[in-house]
């Protein structure tokens, strides 16, 4: 789900959460202040939805990306956060009938603040890893978490758990791209391009930017047949973007796909390898189209089953 994020909302997103999360351990010394020296408190802290008005709630019902909102770590915050705010209302009722809170109640309010802590601090962690894995031009995750994914994924294939599918994308004559209308052009092309697979990518499949104009696909969970299908579906959908060049011109880009198992007989570079190959025989066949790895496939030759 986070991976439907675009590098700049997600960039946008982690300063507003480090600005909620600094916002609100401000106002957990502000009411501690005001329990222990007896002083006029904010009455809003008394009211049923507390943790909506503080300007941490004021964030988490408010502006997040609708991906982050589905992601169980942020809906673990919202329970937590409602706790906390109804245990710091218990302290400060204590406090404004002039009683001394109980041992209890004070334990609990401060379990729920490191409980709290936790929670948010995960998801901040979490953002900031998926932020520091993306390529920065087109938003596709980079290459340097990308082996290890694969690595766990293939522990899973040797496990029997599940399948799963890997495909190399390279984008057809890009060079050409590049030399008739300019770098920026060619990275508008790009931007494009990942832009529309991660719109029709499933919520646990991968995009990796391996280099150049070639990504790295993977799909878990999947045998040749339904990669193949659903591939077909994304080279016949990226043929239909327009790329305005100009006010005059347009430029339609293609690309050719090579496509393999994840195998657990073999090492993950291997498999890749693989991919590469079918790639090679895509272009052969004249590019614009997937082409399936199989054993009798020589590298640098074309074969294989094409799409």
């Amino acid at each position: 789900m986070l991976n439907n994020i675009g590098r700049q909302e997600l960039q946008v997103t982690l300063q507003q959460l480090e600005q909620a999360i600094y916002n609100h351990e401000q106002w957990a010394k502000d009411l501690t202040r005001s329990i222990i020296c007896r002083l006029t408190f904010d009455n809003r802290d008394m009211a049923d939805d507390a943790h909506r008005q503080c300007r941490f709630g004021q964030w988490y019902y408010g502006t997040p990306p609708q991906a982050l909102r589905e992601h169980p770590a942020f809906v673990a915050i919202e329970t937590e956060h409602r706790r906390l705010h109804q245990l710091g209302a218990q302290l400060l009722l204590a406090a404004t009938n002039e009683a001394l809170g109980s041992p209890k109640d004070y334990d609990s309010f401060t379990n729920s603040a490191d409980r709290l802590h936790l929670e948010i601090y995960s998801l901040k962690q979490e953002l900031e890893e998926l932020l520091n894995n993306r390529d920065a031009l087109t938003g596709a995750e980079n290459r340097i978490g990308m082996l290890i994914r694969l690595r766990e994924q293939r522990e899973l294939v040797k496990r029997d758990v599940q399948k799963c599918s890997i495909v190399i994308m390279d984008l057809d004559h890009f060079k050409v791209v590049n030399d008739t209308y300019g770098h920026p052009v060619g990275d508008q092309v790009l931007v494009a391009w990942v832009s529309y697979i991660k719109q029709h990518l499933r919520a646990y499949d991968r995009i990796y930017r391996y280099g150049g104009e070639e990504f790295l696909l993977s799909f878990p969970s999947t045998n040749l047949q339904t990669v193949s299908d659903i591939i077909e579906r994304i080279r016949n959908g990226l043929t239909a973007i327009d790329i305005g060049a100009d006010e005059t011109k347009s430029i339609m880009v293609t690309a050719s796909f090579g496509i393999t198992m994840l195998d657990q007989s073999v090492s993950v570079e291997e498999s890749i390898k693989r991919a590469d190959i079918a790639l090679y025989a895509a272009k052969k066949a004249g590019r614009n189209r997937g082409c399936v790895w199989d054993p009798t496939m020589i590298p640098g030759q074309s074969g294989g089953d094409v799409l």
